[in-house]
Formats: C-alpha cells, structure tokens, sequence
C-alpha cells in the first residue's frame, strides 16, 4: 500500500447516529462500536500498523444521561472479561491512558491484569483512552514535575518536552502520524493534545460502527500521499 503509518489515532465517533439510523437504541450503538474496535485492531496489524489508540471513553462523557454512561461501564465491564483471552491469542500489548481513580474498583483491577497479562507482547500496542482528557492527562504531568522540583530532583532550568512527554500516559510510545476521526466531526475534542502536535488528520463521514479494514486503508492511502516534513516521514 506504501507508505503505512506507524501510529494510528481514532477518535470513534457516531455510535448514537448509527443506531438512530437504524431504528435502534444508542447504547445498541456502543455495541457494535466495541466490535468494530475488535475487528480494526487486526485488520490494522495485518496492514502494518504497530501503534492504534482509540478514544473510548472521555472526561467529558460523564455528563451524559446517567443510563448511557452506565451501559458504557456495562459494555466496558463486558469488553475486559474477554480482552485478556483475546489479546493473548493476538499477541497484542493492551494499555489503558486516562485518569482511573474515578473507575469503579473492578473496572481497575481488570485493567491492571490486562496491562500486566500483555506486557510481553508484541504484536499491536494498542492503546485505549478511558476517562481521558488531554488537559488533564497535561495538568497530571504538570504536577508530577512540579512535585520533582519541590523535591530537588531537578531544578526549573531542566525540564524540556522530554521531560514533559515522560509524564504523560503515554510515555514511551511514538507520537500518533495519523489522526483520524469519524462521522465527519472536525474536532480534536481534547484528545492526545501534545501527541498529535505533527499528526496527520484525516476525517471521514462514515460512523464508527461502519468503519472497516477498506476505511482504514482509504485513510492510510491518503496519508501516503501526503508530504511529511516533520519527524520520521518522507521529505519534499
């Protein structure tokens, strides 16, 4: 296909639309969003993807009506029981990125073994955005620094974007090269704010229960075409 990024962002948008579309409950939409996530970690492998990050779930979203947000804890509830099975069977390296001190206890500890059940892997690292809010994710990072400092582990003068990019969630994985967002929203919706400072974004009309291994690679090929001038991409 050429040129294949190899970091991947998506904010998967549109599982409300989609169901209404089709005379269906929202949260039935949530549903077929967790499989169409299922279905796009292997479909991105296969194409040569080595990084995929979703946005799940937002700081945001807990504003939304008390029954829907308890259906996407119940879908989410659902989605770890079998994530450890399937992404053994995968060879997949799971990490979750948000702040988890407001998930309930057993949300927590079915991330902790999943993270710890695939540290080892090494196929996809694939990556989800629960109760993840990138200005919060940077005010974390802000504190754990102002912390070191109060500390004397190391003065003002010393802090550059390294030091800032090692106390994100997202410590130790490349910057996503390619943004994509569906259901034909143009919005970043404070997800991956210093990740995505040189990343490609493309947006689709198609909602995130119909996106598929042929949209991603309709992404992926305009990316190809796209000319890089920053970081580990094609020059003029």
């Amino acid at each position: 296909m050429g040129n294949i990024p190899k970091h991947v962002a998506i904010i998967l948008d549109g599982n409300g639309r989609w169901a209404k579309a089709h005379n269906m409950p929202r949260n039935y939409g949530h549903i077929q969003g967790a499989k169409a996530v299922e279905d796009i970690c292997e479909d991105a492998w296969n194409m040569g993807i080595e990084y995929l990050t979703v946005y799940a779930f937002s700081t945001e979203n807990w504003s939304r009506p008390t029954e829907e947000v308890e259906a996407l804890m119940k879908l989410l509830r659902n989605y770890m029981v079998n994530a450890l099975k399937r992404a053994s069977k995968n060879n997949m390296c799971v990490r979750v990125i948000g702040e988890k001190s407001r998930l309930s206890d057993d949300i927590r500890e079915s991330i902790e073994r999943l993270e710890e059940g695939t540290k080892n892997n090494t196929g996809l690292h694939f990556t989800i955005a629960i109760n993840y809010g990138s200005r919060d994710e940077i005010t974390r990072a802000v504190r754990k620094i102002a912390e070191e400092v109060k500390e004397g582990k190391m003065e003002p003068h010393d802090i550059t974007e390294e030091t800032i990019a090692s106390r994100l969630d997202t410590a130790g994985y490349p910057d996503p090269d390619l943004l994509i967002r569906t259901c034909n929203e143009k919005r970043i919706s404070n997800f991956l704010l210093w990740q995505i400072s040189y990343s490609e974004i493309y947006v689709t009309d198609i909602a995130w229960p119909d996106f598929d291994k042929k949209a991603l690679e309709k992404a992926c090929e305009e990316y190809g075409t796209r000319t890089r001038k920053f970081g580990n991409i094609k020059e003029e």
